[in-house]
């Protein structure tokens, strides 16, 4: 019965969410229509400026545009509902006007009388400066900063599109994350045109105040006039401050929600609201108090001066400015006490016995960093560097078919402030610079327009970049280039160079953690596998052999029944088999897999090919066992680069097809001079892929 009920409440709050927008536009349209009194007038004011005072805070404690992406329908409903109001305030003020100053309500009685003091004058100029306020000043700079912020989003969309794409690319990100972040991007740009075109809503009802209260004083005097025999004082005195108290009580929610409309679309994104971005940086300097307040002291003893109020206002900011400075030094004070509670241990044990514990094993993989850096792997500092480190092993883990070792991160004041090194078993490998508070816009060809910056190499793939300021982030995105942070940057070197040094990052420990990860879901599979059938330093070289040419050793499961069949039949005669022999096999059995991956689809396979006078003669020095002539050697290489130049300049994946035994010779000799290059056997492309030789190595290109 209890689940009965609850489930009636829940389709009762979502029929009633349903039918909130119709019901609200069925209201606005019967009060255009139909004639209210007095009391509902009352209800209906008071509502507006109750709505206007919400949509307001909900705008101040936003933290970004999008969390209010409603605001352009809230606009629209609110516009509408005013003018509503205007009309059925008119229908009775000019009906029942000349009974008295409450003939429309008690909320425009107030408005005409206590906020202007019943001097229709003074009513008239005060509606007008609010209209010319709301018009001139608010509508106007919000809906030209709308306008700005939906052109620049729309220009900055492909870039944005980019970046995420190389997040997710990197590893950074994963898939759900990257459609969020996409569907954010689109959501934004909407949002912006929305906002461009419901200020447009916003101005034209200042205009339509400014000639409704015209109208309705001229018919407000016609009507007083003609059909109740007032004099043109009376009428005028009377049907002025009704139209007056019925403008203002219009135009200030009016005003309320167009500042609203301002403070939505001229914040910056963070993760403050815009009182705690305002009190945050307005008071967090005691010197600019202290300053400020001394300029007010020395104007108040000005002879002249209104001593009172400038010497207390001046007293009031070097108080706040005398408080705040105190709580900044007790707040350094409380970091150098737990500073040098910190450095005590340390202290007692450098003073201890030394004992094996002190011997420090070298680190499989890790990353170094300068004193400036430590807020990018500092989570109390908001530093997100240590999860996209997680990210970036896990995606490894997904894409390669094994886990690497864990990074072990830790500050080096060797370093530059700004620099940072990647260790491989305690040898550096890779070294860069990330830029605190800067980003890294990279060229990656096809740039409409240089920026001003500090010019440098992407560290990961040696592309130009420059580091930027923040603010030239969007104009960069819109010129071409892939804008990225220091902590990205980082962060995709390592994702780089992880998969450039897969061979020598799988140990025994992780061939022995895969086997046994195999062994919870197929024990039989590996069942006197290892080392009855193959040693695990024989199917390490095997599983190294094949991520040095970047072929993923996910599919385990083909590589042990290779290994299985093949490995008792080459060693039937009492040798051992070879791990190239090895990879050869178990590179033909996922050929399949190798395939896709360079040419993803079922597409045709645009290759580079051998000249066939030049294969032959590689085959006789193969099989020879001899290496390459000095002249035929620097010949294969110079006409290679001029393939893979021509392969890439056609926008096709750099891949060298040739006979099953040239294979790995070629592979081994072209690895040093061109790591991008792939070589492939044929025996090891399946029979149903199309395959064109778009390029040929010691003949012509095609």
């Amino acid at each position: 019965m209890n689940a009965i009920l609850s489930l009636l409440r829940t389709n009762g709050a979502s029929h009633a969410r349903l039918i909130a927008g119709p019901l609200l536009i069925v209201m606005v349209l019967a009060m255009m229509v139909l004639p209210l009194p007095p009391f509902l007038l009352d209800i209906f004011f008071t509502f507006n400026i109750a709505l206007a005072l919400m949509v307001l805070l909900v705008a101040m404690f936003t933290t970004k545009p999008l969390d209010f992406a409603a605001f352009p329908s809230v606009l629209l409903f609110a516009t509408l509902l005013r003018l509503s109001l205007n009309i059925a305030s008119t229908r009775v003020v000019l009906l029942n006007g000349h009974t008295g100053p409450d003939a429309a309500g008690k909320v425009i009685e107030a408005f005409g009388h206590f906020l202007v003091g019943g001097n229709f004058a003074v009513g008239i100029v005060v509606f007008i400066i609010l209209v010319i306020i709301n018009f001139m000043v608010i509508t106007k700079g919000a809906g030209r900063i709308a306008e700005v912020g939906a052109r620049f989003t729309l220009d900055a969309m492909p870039g944005k599109q980019m970046a995420i794409d190389a997040d997710l690319n990197a590893g950074l990100i994963g898939e759900e994350e990257a459609r969020r972040r996409r569907r954010e991007v689109g959501e934004e740009a909407e949002f912006y045109g929305s906002m461009d075109g419901a200020s447009k809503f916003v101005r034209g009802d200042a205009v339509a105040g400014l000639l409704i209260m015209a109208i309705t004083i001229i018919g407000g005097l016609i009507v007083g006039i003609a059909q109740h025999d007032m004099s043109l004082g009376d009428a005028g005195r009377t049907y002025t401050l009704l139209t007056i108290g019925d403008g203002l009580v219009a135009q200030i929610p009016a005003l309320v929600i167009s500042t609203a409309a301002g403070v939505v679309v001229s914040r910056v994104a963070t993760d403050q609201d815009i009182g705690q971005q305002m009190a945050s940086q307005l008071f967090s300097n005691p010197s600019v108090l202290y300053i400020a307040g001394g300029v007010l002291g020395l104007i108040g003893i000005i002879p002249g001066m209104p001593h009172v109020a400038f010497l207390l206002l001046a007293a009031c900011l070097a108080g706040v400015g005398w408080m705040i400075q105190q709580r900044q030094e007790r707040q350094m004070q409380e970091a150098a006490q737990q500073e040098a509670a910190t450095a005590a241990p340390v202290a007692e044990a450098a003073s201890a016995e030394a004992s094996w514990d002190d011997v420090a094993l070298v680190d499989p993989l890790g990353l170094e960093v300068g004193y400036r850096l430590i807020p990018l792997v500092d989570t109390s500092q908001q530093g997100d560097l240590l999860q996209r480190i997680r990210s970036l092993r896990k995606k490894f883990a997904q894409d390669v078919g094994f886990l690497p070792p864990v990074v072990h991160i830790r500050d080096n004041l060797e370093l530059k402030p700004t620099e940072y090194r990647i260790l491989l078993a305690g040898v550096e490998v890779g070294r860069g610079e990330a830029m605190p508070g800067l980003w890294l816009a990279i060229d990656p060809g096809g740039v409409t327009e240089a920026l001003d910056g500090v010019a440098t190499t992407d560290p990961a793939f040696g592309l130009p970049a420059v580091w930027i300021e923040e603010s030239l982030r969007d104009r960069a995105q819109m010129a071409g280039y892939t804008v990225v942070d220091p902590g990205t940057v980082a962060a995709t070197h390592l994702n780089h160079l992880l998969h450039r040094y897969s061979s020598e990052l799988l140990g025994r420990q992780e061939v022995q953690q895969l086997l046994d990860r195999i062994g919870r879901e197929a024990p039989k599979l590996i069942e006197d596998f290892v080392p009855k059938t193959v040693s695990l330093t024989t199917l390490q070289k095997v599983l190294q052999g094949l991520l040095q040419e970047d072929v993923p050793i996910r599919d385990m499961r083909t590589i042990i029944d290779v290994l299985a069949e093949h490995v008792p039949r080459l060693s039937a005669n009492g040798g051992s088999a070879e791990p190239s022999e090895l990879i050869a096999l178990v590179r033909r059995a996922l050929g399949r897999a190798i395939t896709q991956n360079l040419f993803p689809g079922a597409g045709e396979m645009r290759v580079i090919g051998l000249d066939v006078g030049l294969e032959r003669v590689l085959l006789q020095a193969v099989n020879a066992g001899g290496a390459l002539e000095p002249g035929l050697a620097d010949t294969l290489l110079r006409e290679t680069e001029a393939a893979v130049q021509h392969q890439e300049q056609a926008g096709d994946p750099p891949v060298l097809m040739v006979q099953a035994p040239l294979r790995a010779s070629l592979a081994r000799f072209l690895r040093l001079h061109l790591p991008h290059l792939a070589v492939l056997a044929s025996s090891e492309i399946p029979d149903d892929r199309t395959i064109r030789v778009t390029a040929m190595i010691g003949g012509k290109t095609r």
